[in-house]
């Protein structure tokens, strides 16, 4: 299954979610490709919307290949089997964290003039992508709401590998995935619009959430 764009994989995604009928339901998007998705999951719901602040740590060499990911509240997640089979050292790994950190904290400070932190303690918090690969920044956030004190924690994305999605449903208390290839690729690809949502775009739909 290849999607239109994000917006048309949220209104798939939001029907499924739906049918599983979450109990007091929160989004939370990563920003910034999840916010689209998450936008229409949240609509479907009826629900509110905000976003989770993570970002994937990349190997040095090989930028989209994730070793890991960071969050709100301190959150670092390692992939132990890629860090070793990439020879990334500690002190490496440290330093990305630091510049990955110092992006973290800009995107945290654009989005949070728009809209106010949603507090999640006690709620069933959804976590929504545009999709997983190695599900880094997915295990990033989950971990994020934990310490917050979520009731429950879901994980929603339009597509996703079978490996990645059986990883993340050790970490989420539910995990709902429209599309689970056999060769998955990235997830640009199955996508036919899959242009970069912009720090522009979050922030508007993130107003408009709001006046719903």
């Amino acid at each position: 299954m290849r999607f239109p764009d994000r917006r048309a994989a949220g209104e798939l995604l939001g029907v499924l979610v739906k049918e599983a009928d979450p109990i007091d339901p929160v989004v939370f998007s990563l920003p910034r490709g999840g916010v689209p998705v998450g936008f229409e999951v949240a609509h479907v719901l009826d629900c509110e919307l905000d976003v989770l602040v993570v970002r994937k740590l990349g190997v040095p060499n090989q930028p989209e290949l994730a070793m890991g990911a960071i969050g709100d509240d301190g959150v670092i997640i390692g992939n132990d089997e890629i860090i070793a089979a990439a020879h990334v050292e500690a002190d490496v790994f440290n330093s990305v964290v630091e510049r990955e950190r110092a992006e973290l904290e800009r995107r945290a400070s654009t989005y949070r003039e728009i809209a106010e932190a949603v507090d999640p303690s006690g709620r069933t918090a959804i976590v929504v992508d545009d999709g997983l690969a190695t599900g880094s920044t997915a295990a990033a956030g989950i971990a994020v709401l934990r310490e917050r004190g979520t009731e429950e924690v879901w994980l929603a994305a339009p597509v996703a590998p079978r490996e990645t999605t059986r990883s993340m449903e050790r970490l989420a208390d539910r995990v709902i995935v429209l599309s689970q290839p056999r060769v998955f690729g990235s997830v640009g690809s199955w996508y036919r619009d899959f242009q970069q949502t912009t720090d522009i775009e979050v922030r508007a739909l993130l107003a408009e959430s709001r006046l719903r």
